[in-house]
């Protein structure tokens, strides 16, 4: 982040019009191509998040890329997060405001904008043209006060709500239930619900939703990218005859981790000299490290580098992900751009997402999949997971999601 805005909240970059934008993306990922800037007036975008820290991945993410992507198309993003203090700064994803929220219990370091009031006032000031939301349940509420405001909506869905309800061990019928009445609270508030894929778009068409719209996230094609893959990198956890698995994911209960150490103590126990990286942290870490005793494990903790993280997807023979109630799977698909094939749980969208580049697998041990990847030749598995992963560049979602934004009225 750059230096603090002294400027009052309502104030931003400046912002400029341009050529008209694409009508809304209802499909699948599509050719890439320029960012261009949405026909008519800029649209000052306030968009809100929970559960983001300087450590997050994939929402973060995506909530950088498409911050930079509306500021290079002309409008003025201002993104909302709980943090520990106050702040107010511009950054290349346009302004950023933090609240100070407290800390989730036993969720390593997540806070949330539990407070109405000082959010209430900072969407007074802001007055948003629209308002895009990335939080399915603690934030829901901001729907109702858009539509009393005037102001329309946009809810990004980036988690399954019935997969998080699981999490915590409810009854099967009470999670049901309480996923169903969310679902249908979420889609009555707010003017546009936009999911990233077939699979968590059918949360809502299940239940007759039909303000759904279906936009892919993307990946950074030239950070991640077949060129990282270095011979010195890869040396640091793997000989040359060994098969090296890269599993990059938080480690916290609904991503499943443990799946990549059962996957790798199968490969051993069938002969397969594997050898895992686990790329990421959290709550479940130390636990893992005493799981791991005995297999050839590294953790890295979280990667702060863009840059290395990306030669460390590259460096791997196949990406494990093992999460089963991934919504889209950022990760597995840096990994793919980096050319290096993904074995993912057949229960989360990223059977999707991969495609013939990768392979699903049910339950809990994914070696079977790892195998199948390995009967491929080498520059075939890894050539055609860069060639899936080009489907899906962040110019694509940018697009989808402002041609969304200018849809509403």
């Amino acid at each position: 982040m750059t230096a603090p805005v002294t400027a009052p909240v309502t104030s931003g970059p400046p912002v400029t019009s341009g050529p008209p934008e694409t009508a809304p993306v209802t499909s699948g990922p599509s050719e890439t191509g320029p960012v261009d800037a949405a026909e008519g007036p800029p649209l000052r975008i306030v968009r809100l998040a929970n559960f983001v820290t300087p450590s997050s991945g994939g929402l973060r993410t995506a909530l950088r890329e498409l911050g930079k992507g509306y500021l290079r198309a002309g409008h003025e993003p201002v993104l909302v997060i709980p943090g520990p203090e106050h702040r107010d700064e511009l950054t290349e994803q346009g302004r950023v405001i933090m609240l100070p929220g407290p800390k989730v219990p036993a969720l390593g370091g997540y806070r949330l904008l539990l407070r109405r009031r000082p959010l209430l006032n900072v969407l007074a000031r802001l007055r948003p043209d629209r308002l895009e939301v990335s939080d399915r349940t603690t934030l829901r509420w901001t729907g109702a006060w858009a539509r009393r405001h005037g102001v329309p909506s946009v809810m990004v869905s980036h988690e399954s709500v019935d997969g998080l309800l699981g999490v915590v061990k409810l009854p099967t019928r009470v999670r049901e239930l309480a996923a169903t009445r969310l679902n249908r609270a979420s889609a009555a508030h707010y003017d546009r619900i936009v999911c990233t894929t077939d699979w968590a778009t059918g949360e809502f068409t299940s239940l007759g939703a039909a303000n759904v719209t279906q936009v892919p996230l993307g990946v950074d094609l030239d950070l991640f990218h077949p060129s990282r893959r270095d011979a010195g990198a890869r040396a640091e956890f793997a000989r040359p005859d060994e098969v090296l698995l890269v599993c990059c994911t938080r480690l916290s209960p609904e991503k499943r981790p443990q799946r990549a150490l059962l996957t790798l103590r199968t490969l051993r126990e069938r002969g397969v000299p594997a050898r895992l990286l686990m790329i990421g942290d959290g709550p479940l870490r130390a636990r893992l490290e005493a799981e791991a005793a005995g297999l050839p494990v590294a953790f890295t903790g979280w990667v702060g580098d863009r840059q290395r993280l990306a030669e460390l997807l590259a460096a791997a023979d196949v990406g494990v992900a093992p999460g089963p109630m991934e919504t889209f799977g950022l990760a597995a698909l840096e990994a793919l751009a980096c050319g290096s094939p993904a074995v993912v749980s057949a229960s989360s969208a990223l059977p999707a997402v991969v495609g013939a580049a990768g392979v699903a697998v049910a339950g809990e041990d994914l070696s079977a999949g790892v195998l199948e990847l390995l009967a491929r030749p080498q520059a075939q598995r890894r050539g055609a997971a860069r060639e899936r992963a080009e489907r899906f560049g962040w110019d694509v979602a940018v697009r989808g999601f402002l041609a969304v934004h200018r849809t509403l009225v």
